[in-house]
């Protein structure tokens, strides 16, 4: 179907425009991932991984043969996912990318339960690189290994400048 149908019922993000093959009916609409190869539910937040994978391939230059989509791990007995987890060329993980949907107020860094995700999942990936995004807002932390904190970045790093600051 035509992915021109349901622009206007999709919250427009503020990432550059891009085009995806969508299909369905009304509520239940899917979306093709091109890096997991099949068609998956379009929620919000699938709407924003989406646009924000297409983002860090078009504008960042990063190789979509070098994120995977959803990874699954185990923190204290519980099962969790990474949205999008980059690996850089040797195949190591280098950044986690957490994506809200639009409507989720990511900007309360002390308060928000997001941001301690990113720590759960730096327990188990020791990534350098983080980024938090709901599409509306993007924001990204390199992690200073000397005070175990991470540091906000003023802007998300073209992969080669994020593998080269490793």
């Amino acid at each position: 179907m035509c992915f021109q149908k349901y622009k206007s019922k999709l919250k427009q993000l503020n990432l550059p425009s891009y085009s995806f093959r969508i299909s369905g009916k009304e509520g239940s609409e899917m979306i093709f991932d091109p890096l997991r190869k099949r068609w998956v539910k379009l929620t919000p937040e699938e709407w924003v991984r989406q646009n924000f994978i297409q983002y860090l391939i078009h504008e960042g230059r990063y190789p979509a043969g070098l994120m995977a989509i959803e990874m699954l791990f185990q923190y204290n007995n519980m099962k969790k996912r990474i949205d999008i987890l980059v690996h850089d060329r040797k195949g190591k993980p280098v950044m986690i990318v957490e994506c809200k949907s639009p409507d989720v107020n990511i900007s309360d860094f002390c308060e928000d339960k997001v941001y301690d995700q990113i720590g759960e999942y730096n327990l188990e990936y020791k990534v350098p690189y983080a980024i938090v995004t709901n599409g509306m807002v993007n924001y990204a932390f390199k992690y200073n290994a000397e005070s175990k904190h991470y540091e906000h970045l003023m802007e998300i790093p073209p992969y080669e400048d994020l593998i080269a600051g490793m």
